[in-house]
């Protein structure tokens, strides 16, 4: 019983980062990846659909708290030296809306780096970043999507 109740908890224990963490449904990861312009192709998802190379990586999700209103927004990364040249990635920005779809905030071929920084409405200001020494685009959220910051 004793054991039983140990291998209960430690199962709890490694599982409950990712409950935590709110991964979305199969059919809500769907909608994200279509929102942002991948196609499902097997089990992955895909928008460079003609690399085939070692280095390339389907796309794949990372969230980010970027209002502060306690929802996450999706990233949408892929990775490919074919498709996206030198800096091999490119990321899509989606959030939902006010219909409760996901719709696109910013879509580029870079790394997307969040800063500290904030517009007046509260969102991060977001670099793009790419090979070289930059200086490189930074991005503020104008209240309908990311924009080149002046």
């Amino acid at each position: 019983m004793i054991k039983t109740v140990a291998v209960l908890g430690l199962a709890l224990w490694l599982v409950a980062p990712a409950l935590a963490a709110g991964d979305p449904s199969a059919a809500e990861k769907a909608a994200i990846f279509k929102a942002a312009g991948f196609k499902a192709k097997g089990d992955k998802f895909v928008r460079c659909e003609d690399d085939a190379s070692a280095s390339y990586m389907a796309g794949f999700l990372e969230w980010d708290d970027l209002n502060g209103d306690g929802t996450k927004e999706a990233f949408v990364r892929e990775s490919s030296g074919f498709c996206y040249g030198n800096t091999a990635e490119a990321f899509v920005l989606v959030a939902k809306n006010d219909k409760g779809e996901w719709a696109v905030l910013l879509d580029q071929v870079g790394m997307a780096l969040v800063l500290d920084t904030k517009a007046k409405n509260g969102w991060k200001d977001i670099e793009v970043g790419g090979p070289g020494a930059g200086p490189f685009p930074r991005f503020r959220y104008d209240g309908k999507k990311y924009a080149v910051k002046k």
